[in-house]
């Protein structure tokens, strides 16, 4: 979630820094705020994130008045230590006046692995006694890699018979704990997708 690299609020006066909101899913850039240290320990802690606002001179996360929490993702560092990426999956609108950027910008996403693994990293973070997925997460990951394994199983057997409709069903389930088994050790399907192009570069 967080990529360890040390964010460096003193290069601020006011010990802010610019904290950049990017949909996890649509990689749109969703709003701009500030934090501070106490600000980015909150995120990491519960979640959602949450920015010092200057006008209020408090920490403020967003959606505590709308419900409209942006539900962390990831956040990374910048080259030179003085501006955050927030990667998150918004519960609604973003912006004050309704729209889903701060930039009136439209923030829908064709892309339905990227949904898939947005909707994934929420029940990680925000575990639901209801969920599958969450329920997967919490019998850690040696079962969720055997989970995996057993699925690709399944797929062999069904590649073997021409039966097209459980070939098909078995192979979104393999892909579906595959993701899970990605998610749970903090990586996302782009990072292997980098190891295949580097890969075509050779």
């Amino acid at each position: 979630m967080y990529n360890n690299k040390q964010i460096n609020f003193d290069k601020s006066p006011d010990g802010l820094v610019p904290a950049i909101v990017q949909d996890a899913a649509t990689f749109k850039v969703l709003m701009l705020g500030y934090m501070n240290q106490e600000a980015l320990d909150k995120t990491l802690l519960e979640g959602k994130v949450t920015f010092f606002s200057r006008s209020k001179q408090r920490l403020w996360t967003k959606g505590e008045e709308s419900g409209n929490f942006l539900h962390l993702v990831e956040v990374r560092v910048d080259c030179d230590n003085d501006t955050l990426l927030i990667k998150a999956n918004p519960a609604g609108v973003v912006c004050h006046t309704g729209a889903d950027t701060c930039w009136e910008e439209s923030n829908i996403s064709n892309d339905f692995l990227a949904k898939l693994e947005n909707i994934i990293a929420d029940r990680k973070n925000n575990p639901s006694d209801d969920s599958y997925t969450s329920k997967l997460f919490a019998r850690g990951i040696n079962k969720i890699a055997q989970k995996v394994g057993e699925e690709a199983v399944e797929v062999v057997i069904e590649a073997k018979d021409d039966n097209e409709e459980l070939f098909l069903n078995e192979s979104a389930d393999l892909l579906f704990h595959y993701l899970v088994l990605l998610s749970a050790k903090g990586y996302q399907l782009s990072d292997v997708l980098a190891v295949l192009q580097e890969r075509h570069k050779k």
